[in-house]
């Protein structure tokens, strides 16, 4: 696709990008590293992400997103509001292009199809 729009639903785990256009759409999923460093015992089990592990998922979400007009950023969790102040820290440009972030939950792919596709008035008439 040459121009289109972009559907991202991230939580800490993985990221579901939707490039959409009115014609077609397709997905792309950039998972989270699973690295596991040992912590002091009182946190999470003993076991937390280690500290990279977050920047080097938001980079590589942030790269799947070049060439998109326009971003919408959904969600259940922070991960999208921490992706949204690590794209303003490092990459200006794309930041300018999230139209809008928003609260999700856990919809199905054609659920956020459907939604990105009315926010971004992409909606086919019906006959």
């Amino acid at each position: 696709m040459t121009s289109y729009h972009a559907a991202l639903w991230l939580d800490h785990r993985e990221a579901r990008i939707f490039h959409v256009n009115l014609a077609a759409s397709d997905e792309a999923v950039v998972h989270a590293p699973q690295h596991r460093v040992h912590r002091h015992p009182g946190t999470k089990d003993g076991h937390d992400d280690h500290p990279d592990d977050l920047r080097h998922f938001f980079r590589d979400v942030a790269a799947a997103l070049q060439g998109a007009q326009q971003i919408l950023v959904g969600g259940p969790s922070t991960a999208k509001a921490q992706f949204l102040a690590y794209v303003l820290e490092h990459d200006a440009a794309l930041g300018r292009r999230i139209a809008k972030v928003e609260a999700i939950d856990h919809p199905t792919d054609a659920q956020f199809l459907a939604h990105a596709r009315q926010q971004f008035s992409l909606s086919r008439p019906r006959m």
